[in-house]
């Protein structure tokens, strides 16, 4: 199943004043990523508050420089198509989406949507449900985080929603916890569905067969004849 994990940045959080300054997607594929990223700096041709530029550093005098919303638009939805839309605390970060496309008389987008902060709550209800407390309880790396950039911030999220959903390291509790992983544990190998003949010839056999009969009876491998 293909997912876009999607992120945004912006100038402030009141949704139908603020502008979206950066978005950044993933593309995943069954869980795995497909390397497939789409990344733009967006122009809001609007103030940027204190308190946003402290969280992303992105100033107005950067972003002068950067295309609107109106001319990344197009690229934006081919690039997302009708996958389904992962995203942390989706009704803020899809809600500037729509309200975006709203002022281009756009119609709002109609993908299915993944809340990954309800999903944590949900797999996690004791622990922290911010992204930089779920990085953390599945030890994954942010050393590249100094501020928050979307497409980073939906790197990061893709891994977290991997392991929300079941995860790739085997064992890895969505407690927190390590469970024991033994034998009795481990899933099963997948078996082909053809067995692979065997490179073996009659005369290696006969050789093989013969090997066995001079090490007497106890030898253990009569058990593999």
């Amino acid at each position: 199943m293909r997912e876009i994990i999607i992120d945004t940045e912006t100038t402030g959080i009141e949704r139908k004043v603020d502008r979206i300054v950066e978005i950044g997607c993933v593309e995943i594929n069954n869980w795995l990523p497909t390397g497939k990223t789409f990344h733009k700096y967006v122009n809001p041709t609007h103030p940027v508050h204190r308190e946003a530029f402290a969280v992303h550093g992105l100033s107005k005098e950067f972003l002068k420089t950067k295309p609107t919303f109106k001319r990344v638009v197009n690229q934006f939805l081919a690039f997302i198509g009708d996958a389904r839309l992962v995203a942390h605390n989706a009704p803020f970060d899809l809600g500037m989406i729509n309200d975006e496309l709203d002022r281009l008389d756009m119609p709002p987008l109609q993908n299915e949507i993944v809340d990954t902060l309800e999903l944590a709550k949900a797999k996690r209800p004791r622990g922290r449900h911010t992204l930089d407390g779920l990085c953390s309880a599945f030890n994954i790396d942010t050393s590249r985080r100094k501020l928050h950039g979307a497409l980073l911030d939906a790197e990061l999220l893709s891994e977290v929603y991997v392991e929300l959903r079941g995860g790739r390291q085997y064992g890895l509790s969505l407690l927190g916890e390590k469970e024991e992983v033994t034998i009795d544990n481990l899933p099963a190998a997948r078996q082909r569905l053809v067995p692979l003949p065997s490179r073996l010839t009659d005369e290696e056999r006969r050789l093989h067969a013969a090997f066995v009969e001079t090490l007497g009876e106890k030898a253990i491998w009569r058990e593999y004849r």
